[in-house]
């Protein structure tokens, strides 16, 4: 394992044990490719956010100077200078070996350019918008590290699906904690129609309210996971044993959310280690459905959901 390899791993290994764990399962090379592109997306974040392998947020002054270095390295990155920071160059050893086109990995800046600029979203398809900036594309592009080439539209569709319930599964939990920070996701539009105002999400005299936004934003993911189910078929077996294990962990979060209700906000909602466990077996059994039964035929078409891809 190289250098660039093995701080990648170390980095996944304490910034996301979820994903840590599924990506276990993938082949090495495989392996190695999406633990490098995840290093560079978390230091991504890490650097707008000012926190440490995703933890401790505290905000920064010159989030603008940050953001618009991280443009230039990533360009720099994709041209094909040779990087100084290992981060980049880790990115650029996926980048390049996968065929990351240019215009994915800026999308996701653009998305973290959300939120330095304190953007608020006056409807879900604005969410959306911004959901696929910092995961939808993500999703996209662990597919082409899993294999899937370029121009299969239909199945990055499909990963880009997986990206966006994942999302809008970690904005219904972390719906306090991120007002509490000054970033609210929510759409206006259902905030208005509770009578919540923007300023006030974090109050615990809204707490009931919270908790019908978060069902509605977790109803939202539904169907985008619905959706990522049909990807799996296109994937190798492995791969698709990883991804439908992560797929069924990020899913049961969203409904561990709406079970607790109100008191969702109480501690942080996490899935316990049996449940991760079952969770991966559902995987496994959904991957080999995934790679049997589910090619028989063409897939289900896919719904008018929305779209970037």
């Amino acid at each position: 394992m190289s250098d660039l390899e093995q701080q990648s791993r170390e980095a996944i290994q304490k910034g996301s044990k979820s994903f840590a764990a599924a990506a276990a399962l993938f082949d090495a090379q495989t392996r190695a490719d999406a633990e490098m592109l995840y290093a560079w997306c978390r230091h991504c974040d890490d650097v707008i956010d000012g926190q440490t392998l995703g933890h401790g947020m505290s905000p920064v002054a010159d989030a603008p100077a940050r953001l618009e270095a991280l443009y230039a390295q990533t360009r720099a990155a994709m041209a094909g200078e040779i990087p100084t920071d290992p981060v980049f160059a880790a990115f650029q050893t996926v980048a390049l070996r996968r065929g990351i086109p240019e215009r994915y990995a800026l999308d996701m800046i653009d998305g973290f350019a959300m939120d330095v600029a304190g953007r608020r979203y006056a409807t879900l398809d604005e969410l959306l918008e911004y959901c696929w900036g910092v995961a939808g594309v993500v999703g996209t592009m662990m597919a082409l590290v899993m294999g899937v080439r370029p121009d299969a539209l239909p199945t990055l569709r499909r990963a880009q699906d997986l990206g966006l319930a994942f999302q809008l599964t970690n904005i219904a939990r972390d719906i306090v904690e991120d007002a509490r920070n000054g970033r609210v996701y929510v759409p206006g539009d259902w905030l208005a129609e509770l009578g919540v105002p923007e300023d006030a999400v974090a109050d615990p005299a809204h707490r009931g309210a919270v908790a019908i936004l978060a069902k509605r934003l977790v109803d939202a993911a539904e169907p985008y996971y619905a959706s990522a189910r049909w990807g799996l078929r296109d994937l190798p077996l492995r791969c698709a044993w990883a991804i439908g294990a992560a797929r069924g962990v990020y899913r049961q979060i969203g409904l561990d959310v709406v079970r607790a209700g109100d008191a969702a906000w109480d501690e942080r909602v996490v899935v316990s280690g049996r449940m991760k466990a079952w969770r991966a077996l559902e995987g496994g059994v959904l991957a080999l459905r995934s790679a049997t039964l589910d090619r028989i035929g063409a897939a289900p078409e896919r719904p008018a959901l929305w779209s970037r891809i």
